[in-house]
């Protein structure tokens, strides 16, 4: 598909993700990931998002479709607020197939979250954003986003997530 052509947003179809839709779920992850040059981190499998997502339900997965083919993902959970003394959504990912950026499905998946946020009686909604990705911070300031630059994102993961665990557990 060529970049001429145009869509119209109110033609994507947006519906939450089902079980059969693990390897649609897994193709858009791996699209995501050579996007953002980190296709070599990827570990998920059909068989981790079927378990994660669909039988321990640690997040939800919305598909956007035009034409009745995939063109976009998101993925999102509850997070929750001290402060606000309630849940809220974040976004982990929101990813459009590059022939169908720049007319309008992206901001009409992420509307579709907000609806989602504020039928659930959340006060906002969260995500990250790599600091490279300007068109993904662009866009998201034009949605009405605000850049928290005063926090920092931290980590601990593999052998230092086990050794954190552990701390208690030597003595």
């Amino acid at each position: 598909m060529n970049k001429q052509t145009q869509f119209h947003h109110d033609e994507l179809f947006i519906r939450n993700a089902v079980i059969t839709d693990a390897p649609i779920i897994l193709d858009f992850i791996k699209a995501l990931a050579v996007y953002e040059h980190l296709e070599d981190r990827v570990t998920a499998t059909i068989d981790k998002i079927t378990h994660s997502l669909f039988e321990r339900k640690d997040a939800e997965v919305i598909i956007g479709e035009y034409q009745g083919q995939p063109v976009a993902f998101a993925l999102f959970f509850h997070n929750y607020s001290t402060f606000l003394g309630q849940a809220n959504l974040f976004l982990e990912d929101l990813y459009v197939h590059e022939a169908y950026r720049g007319h309008g499905f992206g901001q009409k998946m992420l509307s579709h979250i907000a609806k989602i946020a504020l039928e659930r009686q959340c006060a906002r909604l969260d995500w990250w954003c790599l600091d490279w990705n300007t068109s993904a911070i662009e866009f998201y300031k034009r949605m009405g986003a605000i850049h928290l630059k005063e926090w920092t994102v931290f980590r601990v993961q593999d052998e230092a997530l086990k050794q954190l665990a552990e701390i208690n557990q030597k003595g």
